[in-house]
């Protein structure tokens, strides 16, 4: 099974995080969460991001997250595979350039990677998107586009692969998102 390497940060979106990591060691994977400047052992706090007829999201507190690994003791190196959850996270970790290097590793090496919601707003900041059909939330798809991305408009329940790169618009998509990343690994 692979060992995956799943990077978050405060108000990171809770289903998004914690779906992911227990249904992918469920699957038999190992997954190792981890964020910039926090250690092992050490929370992020989590948002709850639900769509009850409004003209986006709304937002509730959620659980905190105990992290697994440390940020600074992990080489991207060592994994098989990348899990991007979304939330407002993926916001300020694009400004980390030690986050961008990681992914970039998974992309170069041809690595897969998943990643959801607002999780595209890493890859665009850490790699042009050209050649990639790429799904998020609604409200990223400017960023995909400007990152040369085709931005694959599909309905919130839904994936989409490209390459070695799987991508969903929101947590009611993890059966198919978590589906199509476990065929890549």
């Amino acid at each position: 099974m692979a060992r995956l390497l799943l990077i978050a940060g405060d108000f990171v979106e809770d289903y998004e995080i914690m779906v992911p990591f227990q249904a992918l060691q469920a699957m038999g994977h190992t997954v190792d969460a981890v964020c910039p400047d926090k250690r092992e052992g050490d929370r992020i706090r989590t948002a709850i991001h639900d769509f009850e007829g409004d003209q986006t999201y709304t937002e509730k507190p959620g659980h905190d997250f105990i992290l697994n690994a440390t940020f600074s003791e992990v080489s991207a190196a060592d994994y098989d595979g990348l899990v991007i959850p979304g939330g407002r996270a993926p916001e300020y970790l694009r400004l980390d350039e030690r986050v961008l290097e990681a992914v970039r590793h998974f992309f170069e090496h041809e690595k897969p990677v998943a990643a959801i919601c607002h999780g595209a707003q890493l890859l665009a900041a850490a790699i042009s998107l050209s050649g990639f059909r790429v799904s998020a939330y609604p409200a990223c798809a400017p960023e995909v586009s400007l990152a040369g991305g085709d931005y694959a408009q599909i309905e919130v329940d839904q994936a989409i692969t490209s390459g070695k790169l799987v991508t969903a618009p929101a947590w009611p998509a993890h059966p198919a998102w978590l589906a199509r990343f476990n065929e890549l690994l």
